[in-house]
């Protein structure tokens, strides 16, 4: 009997007769005996019809079920939760850490030897990573892959970043009723999640690069049949992974944060994996701070064409040869001795791949970037002590990357829904538009608020990008001079709480600076006169309130993370 299913029994206070209850209660699949002697392998089921990021999953499950048998284990696939970001209200981020909190428990509760994850809209990669850095059974990770690209009047279509430009100029009247829905008929075409580099391609391509994920599995479209081969192949490595008793504690190293955090900046990623990435490496008490992130950006070249900060999409990435022939570009810069999921090295995969000379607009060489350095770039000042993210090569009016306006500020989410719109609301193109209250806390789970609205009377004079900045988060498909995190946040009493209307910002991303122009003491009076705002939680909403961490911090729950060694 294997010793790790054995540890794990369900207690009546008898070993053996648990064994052979279990056994009796198996055998309604079919097994014998035999069955439970291979490696035995869970299969954490995500399939939704909710969440239709996860629509298509069952295919891959069988897949995977494929290679787990003819590898010698045993598949058995269970539930989990399943969370959308269009279909969860407020937000997926409130429950990331319930997944994880799920995940977690049931890896560990049940008599599996090793997980497969599936992965797909963009909380439930970084989730599942969270539990299995915490439970440290062998664990592999696939996604259900990114949507083929859409397509209008010979445009092509990228969600969700479309969504955002022509909704901004269905506001802007640009466009009519009649147009606008017929892009959304072609928004979203096929089965997978965002094709774009939002946050769903972001995690998983960092996840290749962490070794978590098979090399190639980050960019496959749902739709091809790579993807079913690569689920096959993940089912087989499951259990070459238990044979060798390779956890992820072995591949998810210090090292390997830092090749992750390497591909993040050079894809011009979502500023969601800096939260992420955080939130895994303290599940196994690794440090990275936002300094590491900021150090490794002005390093890193921007070489991946990749909208919203480029121009192609995950399909172009796909046969251009996927996430490693961005690593390929960026080998001299990379821990090329860390372990990964094939049982290999990140030297050892990347020894044989190639791009070619026809995709070189879509990953560009090293030396000829898109850019000398990486996507996002972090922000402190008496604003943000603890430090706030700009997706730089996202914003649209690049004169906005050092700024000075006076603050128009929103006190919650739905002040900002009730008056951005309003006619007679005092603002102009050169306004700072600040969100408080719309953090961790204060939201609370931090929503994707981040790119707050043009006021629809600057739209329509043909303003398409302010400063606007704000303690939630931005969806990677997102664009703009948007100013995100900012921590600490405004409802445990930071600095934004007590932001003014009138009040000057100054903005200078090339300093890495974020400040409100008033005088310490000032500000510090300010700070003493804020009250902190009453809740009335029960329940889920009560326990992330009490005990979620900032944004710098990766907003994971503090009676999760693992106990400092005396």
């Amino acid at each position: 009997m294997n010793v790790l299913q054995r540890d794990r029994n369900t207690s009546y206070g008898d070993g053996e007769f648990s064994e052979f209850l279990k056994m009796a209660f198996r055998r309604h699949l079919g097994h014998s005996e035999e069955d439970y002697e291979k490696p035995v392998i869970g299969i954490a089921n995500t399939f939704s019809e909710v969440n239709r990021c996860h629509a298509n999953v069952q295919p891959i499950v069988e897949a995977i079920k494929q290679g787990i048998i003819m590898e010698g284990g045993t598949p058995l696939e269970f539930p989990t939760i399943s969370i959308g970001e269009m279909f969860t209200s407020p937000t997926t981020m409130l429950y990331r850490n319930l997944v994880a909190m799920e995940t977690e428990e049931m890896i560990m509760a049940q008599p599996l030897d090793g997980t497969v994850l599936i992965s797909g809209c963009d909380k439930m990669a970084p989730a599942q990573l969270m539990a299995a850095a915490s439970a440290n059974k062998p664990a592999i990770l696939i996604s259900s892959g990114p949507m083929n690209n859409g397509e209008y009047k010979g445009r092509t279509l990228g969600a969700c970043s479309d969504c955002r430009h022509y909704w901004q100029e269905y506001k802007a009247g640009t466009i009519d009723v009649d147009e606008l829905n017929e892009i959304n008929k072609e928004l979203a075409p096929t089965a997978g999640h965002c094709m774009v580099m939002g946050s769903a391609s972001t995690i998983s391509s960092c996840t290749e690069a962490l070794g978590m994920m098979l090399p190639g599995g980050a960019a496959a479209p749902a739709t091809v049949n790579e993807r079913l081969h690569m689920a096959r192949e993940t089912g087989r490595q499951i259990v070459r992974l238990v044979k060798a008793d390779i956890k992820p504690s072995d591949i998810m190293t210090k090292k390997s944060f830092e090749n992750a955090i390497r591909i993040l900046m050079a894809i011009g990623g979502s500023t969601n994996a800096v939260i992420h990435l955080i939130a895994i490496a303290k599940r196994l008490n690794i440090e990275i701070d936002l300094d590491l992130f900021e150090e490794i950006s002005k390093e890193t070249p921007f070489i991946a064409n990749m909208r919203p900060a480029g121009k192609y999409q995950m399909e172009d990435l796909y046969h251009a040869g996927g996430v490693p022939v961005i690593l390929k570009e960026l080998e001299s810069q990379l821990h090329l001795d860390e372990l990964t999921v094939t049982g290999k090295t990140m030297r050892e995969n990347l020894a044989s791949v190639v791009i070619e000379d026809a995709y070189r607009d879509v990953v560009r060489p090293f030396d000829d970037p898109l850019h000398e350095d990486g996507g996002i770039a972090v922000l402190k000042g008496n604003l943000t002590p603890n430090g706030a993210l700009i997706k730089t090569k996202a914003v649209l009016d690049k004169r906005l990357l050092s700024h000075r306006g006076q603050a128009v500020v929103f006190t919650s989410l739905e002040d900002m829904e009730a008056r951005v719109n309003d006619p007679d609301l005092d603002v102009t193109e050169d306004s700072v538009l600040i969100l408080q209250n719309a953090g961790p806390v204060g939201a609370p789970g931090m929503p994707e608020a981040g790119m707050i609205p043009i006021p629809q009377k600057l739209l329509k004079k043909g303003v398409r990008d302010m400063v606007r900045l704000s303690d939630c988060r931005m969806s990677g498909t997102a664009f703009g001079t948007v100013i995100l995190h900012v921590s600490p946040e405004a409802a445990v009493g930071g600095p934004i709480a007590i932001v003014k209307d009138g009040d000057w910002i100054e903005l200078d991303v090339e300093k890495g600076t974020l400040n409100i122009d008033i005088s310490e003491a000032e500000l510090e009076q300010r700070l003493k006169q804020w009250q902190a705002p009453q809740y009335t939680d029960r329940g889920y909403y009560w326990l992330y309130r009490k005990h979620v961490l900032q944004a710098d911090q990766g907003c994971d729950f503090d009676f999760m993370l693992p106990k400092k060694s005396e």
